[in-house]
């Protein structure tokens, strides 16, 4: 069992957990990822981690409550357990000394793009963050990103806190007039669909990490396929980074949508459950 020592609320929708397991954070790198399964009847959620610290054997995880499973987590608290907490998983982010360097965050992505840009600049690069939501609500860990950035720049798309932009404005903008000898985009995969087109047309090599449909996290299940110039790949074991330029965008977009019926109808029963329990509650309380 895996220990929840710590929760918070970054957002109204998404929360971060600081898991009890010293194995996983004495081996943790940037760029790795774990699968969480809550009990033993539940799914085998991929979620990047954010941070680790392998003195207090403890590490981060941050997660956006878009489904059933994601629900069912954030619902959790501190003192309660994991059945499972699997990792770390997939290639590490490759670091070295590069020069100047771009990570590009939309949304939660933010949580895996720390570890990253803290390592790049560790590692003596100078690291220029872009950091981009829908609204400021949706934004969280901006001083976080701040100390491991020369240079932070923050997107909101309504315009509600920094710039009124989408991240590949500032990005091209950055482009034109800078040398830049590699970028990192984590977020929707749109987002990362047009940073890498972005990227190609001046030739700036372009990694992003891939969040897809998986169960077992070892290349045998097969779920988690994705087409690239050079063949299918599986990001559970060969990935979750890959050539942002060599991705096959439209194929990859298509088969995160299809679940989405069924992940609707699991998360409308998840809550349908919640509410009769809390009928329950306030039934019980009625009596006493």
């Amino acid at each position: 069992m895996y220990t929840i020592l710590d929760k918070q609320a970054l957002n109204d929708a998404i929360k971060l957990m600081v898991i009890e397991a010293p194995h996983v954070a004495r081996k943790a790198s940037a760029g790795q990822f774990v699968i969480v399964r809550i009990d033993d009847f539940g799914e085998r959620v991929p979620l990047t981690i954010a941070d680790f610290d392998r003195s207090a054997g403890t590490v981060t995880i941050i997660f956006q409550e878009a489904g059933k499973s994601t629900k069912h987590l954030g619902s959790l608290n501190a003192g309660d357990n994991l059945a499972t907490f699997a990792g770390p998983l997939g290639h590490p982010t490759e670091i070295k000394r590069y020069g100047a360097v771009i990570c590009v965050a939309g949304g939660v992505g933010i949580a895996p793009v720390y570890p990253i840009a803290k390592a790049l600049k560790e590692a003596g690069n100078v690291v220029i963050s872009i950091v981009g939501a829908r609204n400021k609500g949706l934004l969280f860990w901006e001083e976080r990103m701040r100390t491991v950035s020369d240079e932070l720049i923050v997107c909101t798309d309504d315009g509600s806190y920094g710039r009124k932009a989408v991240v590949t404005e500032p990005l091209k903008e950055i482009l034109s007039v800078k040398n830049i000898a590699n970028v990192w985009a984590i977020g929707p995969a749109i987002m990362m669909k047009f940073v890498s087109m972005l990227t190609k047309e001046f030739n700036v090599p372009t990694v992003v990490s891939l969040n897809t449909i998986m169960i077992d996290g070892t290349g045998m299940c097969g779920g988690c396929r994705v087409l690239l110039e050079d063949g299918a790949k599986f990001v559970c074991v060969d990935g979750p980074e890959f050539d942002g330029h060599k991705i096959d965008w439209d194929s990859l977009l298509s088969r995160q949508r299809i679940y989405l019926n069924e992940e609707r109808i699991a998360s409308g029963r998840w809550e349908h459950i919640c509410n009769l329990d809390k009928s329950d509650e306030t039934a019980g309380d009625k009596d006493k």
